[in-house]
């Protein structure tokens, strides 16, 4: 009967221990899971934080796929974007020798369905002397790949292909992380796909030589930046309309270029100064103090207010010009302190607002 006995309690202990093996490995396997969201959080975190650093689009791509590789232990990681007319290369650490291989993936049968399908695919080789079907000239270089085609909104915009020198290297890899990875580089895209129209909008303005507004939000603001605070200038030439109508657009043009070839000869190489709108300009003060400005725009104000500006004269009917006159401008400013991480745009709207509220007659220096 003893023998029964120790059974029964060495089978209890057995059962105890397997339930006990249980709820460690069901703890352990909650831990992993935890520590795979914390890891997804921190990367997306990463992934946020480039895409709002002040670096350009093609920087931010090229930085996100740094963190792809170092957080994931991707062997190579390469993003192709699908501009509407050509593919393109926006990041890889692949060497640039196979970059026309790694652009052209979209030819190939193999991946064909996957691009139509939005579906992931995952290839490999069996042993280390076959080779990838996509690749030509390069043998040893990638045993394993898996491509996913990159949608947004049912819009395709090119594809992410992570590679291994090692054959079977991702039969065990959670796909469901690589998704979640995808859905970051996509929501990155997003973020910067307004940047990049930003970036692409940025023109010279014909009369005054001065880049346009889209320029203080891309280049610009990353000189500006580079400072805790600044102060933003806008100012309109507030007799404008009245010098077109009084004398014609072309005498308003040329008000336009005078106005703006004084300042520019005048104001620092550091300061931002773009052609806001119509006859609204912008000068960023990168890093001065509102009070630091204000006397060097009352200045400035004042030298350009007394330029004689002469008329464009038009042609009558007899070949005889009218008798010749001199334009002057006048300046409307408003100064407004700006804080590096803070709402450009609002800060220029509500300037904006101002100016286009002050009565025609007003010209003076307001801070708000």
């Amino acid at each position: 009967m003893w023998i029964i006995g120790v059974i029964i309690v060495l089978v209890a202990i057995i059962i105890m221990l397997i339930l006990f093996n249980i709820k460690i490995h069901k703890e352990i396997s909650n831990y992993k899971n935890i520590n795979q969201k914390i890891n997804g959080l921190n990367v997306l975190q990463d992934f946020m934080t480039t895409a709002g650093d002040s670096i350009s689009v093609d920087e931010k791509i090229r930085k996100i796929n740094e963190i792809l590789i170092e957080e994931y232990d991707i062997k190579y990681s390469t993003i192709v974007e699908f501009n509407g007319t050509e593919y393109v290369i926006k990041a890889s650490n692949v060497e640039e020798k196979h970059w026309d291989n790694l652009r052209s993936l979209h030819n190939e049968e193999i991946f064909r369905d996957s691009i139509t399908t939005a579906t992931p695919k995952y290839i490999t080789v069996d042993n280390e002397n076959e080779r990838l079907p996509y690749q030509k000239s390069e043998f040893g270089r990638a045993k394993a790949a898996m491509f996913f085609p990159l949608y947004i909104e049912n819009v395709y915009i090119g594809y992410w292909i992570i590679e291994s020198g090692i054959p079977h290297a991702f039969d065990n890899i959670d796909t469901t992380i690589l998704e979640v990875v995808k859905d970051n580089i996509l929501s990155v895209f997003r973020i910067v796909n307004y940047q990049n129209i930003v970036e692409s909008l940025t023109r010279d303005d014909y009369y005054s030589a001065l880049k346009s507004s889209e320029y203080l939000f891309n280049e610009g603001r990353k000189v500006i930046d580079k400072y805790t605070t600044s102060t933003i200038c806008m100012f309109r030439i507030s007799n404008l309309e009245q010098i077109n109508h009084e004398f014609n657009r072309e005498t308003g043009n040329q008000v336009i270029i005078d106005v703006c070839d004084y300042i520019k000869e005048n104001l620092s190489g550091e300061y931002i100064f773009v052609r806001y709108m119509g006859p609204k300009f912008v000068i960023a003060f990168s890093g001065a103090e509102v009070d630091g400005v204000t006397r060097f725009v009352l200045d400035m104000k004042n030298a350009v207010e007394n330029l004689e500006i002469e008329i464009v004269q038009e042609k009558k009917a007899d070949n005889e010009e009218t008798s010749k006159k001199t334009a002057k401008a006048k300046l409307n400013i408003v100064l407004t302190t700006y804080y590096k991480g803070t709402a450009l745009e609002k800060i220029l709207k509500k300037q904006e607002e101002y100016l286009d509220n002050a009565p025609v007659t007003e010209h003076d220096v307001n801070n708000i």
